[in-house]
């Protein structure tokens, strides 16, 4: 006899997955995508027509604040450790809900796109889980300090063009992380923190690889479009009033992360504090 193994829709199910407000849940949701995807059981439904998406699935809390008013991360004191793996965490949690909502939102595009990011939703759940459940050994839990909504404004800001949706998150916020997160792991070891530096380490390795994604579908629309990638790159800094460009700059990680040589070059004559 046959088995007929159940087929989902992957737009529809990214949507169900998208949409869940409860944090655990959501990322037990994404890892399960991603085990469905690689076991051959999601149906690319073309036909299912895209929901606008204001705002994703999200608990009351963490409250949403302007960035200015995100409570000071001084390592000194426990609160403001606690108060740095809680920014973590929320990156993370908002980096689920973005690598959904490029699955969800972009259609016609190879199918190994859907997968990249698919594994993206899941390994983001992964760093989630991890620095939630660091939280809580400390006596705290996701959504006790306030956070920010600056990477949701990038996503609607960029929702109608996955070109304008690469460059700008992946290209551009996830390779900040690049740059910055050697400096918090130093702080947080001396803070005495070994486990936060354990899942950092982590991070640092899997954002790469995400960078990398980012990196490889820009290239690949920007060929489809016959445009320049570095060009293109910097004229969608511009145009969208971007974060700038600036040191220091995880040279070695970006190499690995598929930054080509003109743009490392570039990066170096901005961090010598050259005009460009």
């Amino acid at each position: 006899m046959v088995r007929i193994v159940p087929m989902n829709k992957l737009f529809a199910e990214t949507y169900a997955c998208l949409m869940t407000p409860e944090p655990d849940a959501k990322a037990a949701c994404a890892v399960a995508l991603w085990q469905q995807w690689q076991a051959g059981r999601l149906l690319m439904d073309e036909a299912t027509p895209v929901v606008p998406v204001g705002e994703p699935g999200r608990p009351d809390k963490p409250q949403l604040v302007a960035p200015g008013k995100v409570e000071r991360r001084r390592l000194s004191t426990p609160q403001g450790q606690a108060a740095l793996i809680h920014s973590l965490a929320h990156i993370e949690f908002n980096a689920i809900n973005l690598a959904l909502d490029a699955v969800y939102r972009f259609r016609a595009l190879p199918p190994d796109f859907y997968g990249d990011w698919l594994r993206v939703a899941a390994e983001e759940a992964l760093h989630f889980t991890l620095l939630r459940d660091h939280l809580r050994t400390r006596g705290y839990d996701y959504g006790d300090f306030n956070a920010h909504n600056g990477l949701w404004e990038t996503a609607l800001k960029t929702a109608h063009d996955p070109l304008v949706r690469m460059a700008l998150v992946p290209r551009l916020l996830e390779a900040r992380g690049l740059d910055v997160t050697p400096a918090i792991s130093a702080r947080l070891a001396a803070s005495g923190d070994r486990k936060a530096v354990e899942i950092l380490a982590i991070i640092q390795h899997d954002e790469t690889g995400h960078v990398a994604i980012g990196n490889r579908w820009y290239g690949y629309l920007c060929a489809q479009r016959g445009i320049d990638p570095m060009t293109t790159f910097f004229d969608l800094l511009r145009e969208y009033d971007a974060p700038a460009l600036r040191p220091p700059f995880n040279m070695e990680a970006r190499a690995q992360a598929g930054f080509s040589a003109g743009e490392l070059e570039m990066l170096k004559t901005l961090a010598a504090g050259s005009v460009v």
